[in-house]
């Protein structure tokens, strides 16, 4: 089986803090961390396939989205390095692959008890809806996911991320390795114990596969996206086929996910221009 992993930091074992996990202007604590989450990837792929998979595929979704230590990864997967992706956390992937981890993903802006929550730009996106589904990176991911018929499998991260995704996805394999307090404290396992952690879930998440099923959204998919400011949406209306739908909120209707996901590429980095 082909795998395909989406990678962030935040949600790493013992992060949290922002300088933890920021590759551009790096504290010492970043070159740490770095290393903590290419182990917890590393152990994903290393349980996947204890339990049969295959070709993985690697992209490094965190940030500047170079994050990851070449060396301390198998020498047989490929790695998306890189900004400015059109499927930013999810690109690459395609009908060809039979499952796909999130690994060290956090919780959608606004959750409480969720370490660095966020969804995608903290200073852009006040919140994300389709079909007035609240969603977080996990959701829009997974739903781009799902278009091609590749099913999430596991996902890892603390408590309050992991049991948002399984509450919208309920054959999703979970690996908690932190508990949050509050937006900038967590009661963590070690990163030992998360890599370890991970293994066995990976190996679990790939030998149940057959549960698994494609996380879809039905058309037409109305996307709504509040905005931080009144300036981003200003800016964000100017995009065709968007409509300014309040002060901060702007609205997309598509029958497509892949078209809903660049236009919400398109928004969060236009709003952040503004």
């Amino acid at each position: 089986m082909k795998l395909y992993c989406s990678t962030d930091m935040e949600g790493v074992a013992g992060v949290s803090g922002w300088e933890q996990v920021d590759a551009r202007t790096p504290h010492p604590e970043y070159a740490i961390y770095r290393r903590y989450y290419t182990l917890e990837v590393a152990s994903a792929i290393e349980g996947a396939r204890r339990a049969g998979a295959g070709e993985v595929l690697v992209n490094d979704s965190h940030g500047p989205m170079r994050n990851l230590l070449l060396d301390e990864l198998p020498h047989d997967i490929r790695v998306i390095f890189g900004n400015r992706k059109p499927y930013s956390m999810v690109q690459d992937a395609d009908a060809s692959f039979g499952g796909a981890f999130f690994i060290g993903y956090h919780g959608a802006i606004g959750d409480q008890n969720a370490v660095l929550c966020h969804t995608y730009t903290p200073s852009v996106i006040y919140e994300l809806r389709l079909n007035d589904l609240r969603c977080g990176e996990a959701t829009i991911n997974a739903a781009l996911l799902g278009s091609y018929g590749v099913p999430l499998l596991m996902v890892t991260g603390d408590r309050t991320t992991v049991e948002g995704v399984r509450a919208q996805m309920p054959w999703v394999h979970g690996v908690v390795v932190k508990e949050s307090i509050g937006n900038l404290a967590a009661d963590s396992i070690s990163p030992a114990a998360a890599q370890r952690a991970i293994a066995d879930g990976a190996m679990q998440a790939i030998s149940g596969k057959s549960n698994a099923k494609p996380f879809t959204i039905a058309a037409p998919i109305e996307m709504r996206i509040t905005l931080a400011k009144t300036e981003q949406a200003d800016y964000v209306a100017i995009i065709p086929e968007f409509e300014r739908s309040g002060p901060r909120e702007v609205r997309f209707v598509h029958d497509d996910i892949r078209t809903i996901f660049k236009a919400f590429v398109a928004a969060f980095r236009l709003g952040a221009q503004a």
